[in-house]
């Protein structure tokens, strides 16, 4: 059974970074696309950004040249880094896979229909 586990939440002040990171358990081989997604109160979960197996990238607008994915996939374990965090960045941020290295949906199309496992969420707040 696929897990995807997530740390590194928490409240930093506007500027600040938080570096998140999610441990993905029950693969037989690492997935081919990995991403972050994120959802503040009352608006829809969004994706944040992708990685695929290969390191290849993508990012929302609004996070780029602020937030770094990697991946490391000897751990199946995937990283965010977010730096200069503003407030419009707080929400619940949640791990997303696929659900094996064949699927590149997450990656092509970074929204929640195209994501097969879910972590439970770690919240970030940034206060101003």
């Amino acid at each position: 059974q696929v897990q995807l586990v997530e740390s590194g939440g928490g409240s930093v002040q506007a500027g600040g970074s938080l570096r998140l990171s999610c441990a993905a358990s029950g693969y037989s081989s690492s997935p081919y696309c990995m991403g972050w997604f994120r959802q503040a109160p009352g608006k829809a979960r969004e994706g944040v950004a992708t990685i695929n197996i290969n390191g290849g990238t993508t990012y929302t607008d609004s996070v780029k040249g602020r937030f770094t994915i990697s991946r490391d996939n000897t751990k199946n374990t995937l990283y965010l880094q977010m730096n200069s965090l503003k407030p419009e960045d707080s929400a619940v941020y949640y791990c997303a896979a696929a659900s094996n290295r064949f699927d590149a949906r997450i990656c092509s199309r970074p929204v929640p229909e195209s994501v097969a496992a879910w972590g439970q969420g770690t919240q970030v707040t940034v206060s101003s």
